[in-house]
């Protein structure tokens, strides 16, 4: 038996952006920072952050798109997939990412109204509908 799942919580570092692959599929592309704190030997606070690289496809990443923005506190889960790529100078390149299977978003709805950012759906992105909000 093997288990690839991820999870993180977290806010979006930039907006995300949105493709379509020849075939006509959505991908959504957007990073994740999260954060760890705790006090050292020396008794001083540190903090380190991981970015994690986010994939989104299909009709997520159309909710993706549509629902997120810069800084919003989102729920992520999914798999980690490293792809590698031969670059322009020779070298070969890779890049770990987090293929997202769900997401939701954290924000309360007074932060989202209050920021001047889309409102947050309450189902998770697998379940929610547009045609679904009530206003």
């Amino acid at each position: 038996m093997t288990l690839n799942k991820v999870m993180v919580i977290g806010n979006v570092g930039r907006d995300p952006e949105m493709r379509f692959t020849p075939g006509g599929q959505a991908v959504t592309t957007f990073s994740v920072a999260s954060s760890r704190r705790w006090r050292g030997q020396d008794n001083e606070q540190k903090e380190h952050t991981e970015w994690f690289n986010v994939v989104a496809w299909g009709r997520l990443a159309e909710r993706c798109n549509q629902w997120i923005t810069k800084g919003s506190k989102v729920y992520i889960e999914g798999r980690l997939e490293t792809r590698s790529w031969d670059g322009q100078d020779g070298q070969k390149h890779y890049r770990t990412e987090v293929i997202a299977s769900d997401m939701r978003l954290l924000d309360s709805r007074q932060q989202v109204a209050g920021s001047g950012t889309r409102p947050e759906p309450d189902a998770t992105a697998d379940e929610f509908e547009p045609d679904d909000i009530p206003f």
